[in-house]
């Protein structure tokens, strides 16, 4: 079947940023448009908070489970089939979770969400196929902008569809917005691998080469804790702004989204200066101004408690830095051995997604009302400095290596 796909893909243009914006943002609705609609399905399947949380969890670890495969199979059949496979998995996925009447039901049908990762990781990919590493930083950088704004309205259109259609409403948009980007990746997704391996064997019998290549695993490590902050808060945001502020579920939606607005201008600066500076100096740059707007956040909510205005306000910082530094990190692990750039891709993206479940269930277990907040910032200012030692190491090694092979 992927030799009568693979001809055929041929006579189509590579994807345009429309596309790759799209498949990027379908992945991220899929992480948070429900995030409003937790307490509802609590009550709906008669189960616990914790229970209704591994919906959360369980999408995060098996999205770093799909990318171990994703990224291997993309090297070897190409990104456009692997991409179409896995869209449709997750529309039928999302079809059936819509219709479930058990917990254990619906989060059966979560794992197999969780094969919308393809678009995440093959978008990128796909930039990284057709440009060098500053450029490809750069188009990322753009890219990630564009698909910004849908976590950025995720939880308060999900908000506003909970309230009008009940928790299914989010799904039925997670379902007609999946079934669209399938269509358009199917008319105008053109193949970008044109260097695919001869076998799987053989991409994972390469694997050692990448292993072996300490910047690969230094930019893995900027990214993962970069973006563990994120899923931190993923994790612990919804319980802050009902329990700890007291917001109703439609204001939780609409303060959940304030990290986007900072990714969406952190990306805009990626796209513009990537180029210019190296995606190094963006990468240290960018958690510097993480680290700084979560540490007055904690600080603040140490001595006071400033309310959810400062708390979700200063959280735009977090989004800033990881906007600067995702992209380029990301760029980077693609970039150490460019014709590994799917398995390098799926591999520090299961990395990342792993570790943003764990983080997430971390934070959902330590916060209560009293400290809630405080644990959450303590939590996320720890993840956003880590990168500081990764870049760190980075900086170091282009003095004192100037090939980088290692």
């Amino acid at each position: 079947m992927v030799k009568q796909l693979e001809p055929r893909s041929r006579t189509r243009p590579k994807p345009s940023m429309a596309i790759l914006i799209m498949l990027a943002g379908v992945g991220a609705m899929a992480m948070n448009v429900f995030l409003p609609s937790l307490p509802g399905m609590t009550t709906y399947f008669e189960t616990t908070p914790a229970k209704v949380q591994l919906s959360i969890s369980l999408f995060l670890a098996f999205n770093a489970v799909f990318q171990l495969i994703i990224g291997p199979l993309s090297d070897r059949f190409g990104r456009r089939p692997v991409l179409l496979i896995s869209l449709l998995i997750f529309c039928i996925a999302t079809l059936a979770s819509i219709f479930a009447t058990t917990i254990e039901f619906f989060l059966f049908c979560r794992v197999f969400q969780a094969a919308v990762v393809a678009g995440m990781i093959l978008s990128r990919t796909a930039v990284r196929d057709m440009y060098d590493t500053r450029e490809a930083a750069s188009v990322i950088g753009y890219v990630t902008m564009g698909m910004a704004l849908v976590p950025m309205i995720a939880p308060s259109v999900g908000g506003f569809l909970d309230s009008a259609f009940g928790w299914q409403g989010g799904f039925w948009a997670l379902f007609l917005f999946g079934s669209f980007v399938l269509f358009l990746t199917y008319i105008g997704f053109g193949e970008t691998n044109e260097h695919q391996t001869q076998s799987v064997t053989a991409q994972f019998h390469a694997y050692p080469e990448l292993f072996g290549a300490r910047r690969f695993w230094a930019y893995v490590i900027a990214a993962s804790t970069a973006s563990g902050a994120f899923f931190a808060y993923l994790g612990g945001a919804p319980f802050v702004g009902a329990q700890v502020f007291d917001l109703p579920v439609d204001r939780v939606g609409l303060f959940l989204s304030t990290p986007a607005i900072g990714y969406a201008l952190g990306n805009f600066i990626s796209g513009r200066f990537s180029v210019r500076f190296g995606i190094n100096m963006m990468i240290l740059w960018g958690t510097i101004l993480a680290v700084l707007g979560l540490g007055l956040n904690l600080f603040l909510f140490a001595v006071a408690n400033p309310g959810p205005w400062v708390f979700f306000g200063l959280i735009i910082a977090m989004g800033l830095g990881n906007g600067m530094c995702l992209p380029n990190a990301m760029t980077g692990m693609m970039s150490v051995r460019p014709h590994l750039a799917g398995s390098a891709s799926g591999i520090g993206g299961a990395i990342m997604t792993a570790g943003g479940a764990l983080l997430s269930l971390l934070a959902a277990a330590v916060i209560d009302i009293e400290n809630g907040a405080v644990s959450l910032l303590l939590i996320m200012t720890i993840c956003s400095a880590i990168p500081l030692l990764a870049v760190g190491y980075i900086l170091r090694r282009e003095q004192t290596h100037p090939d980088l092979q290692s």
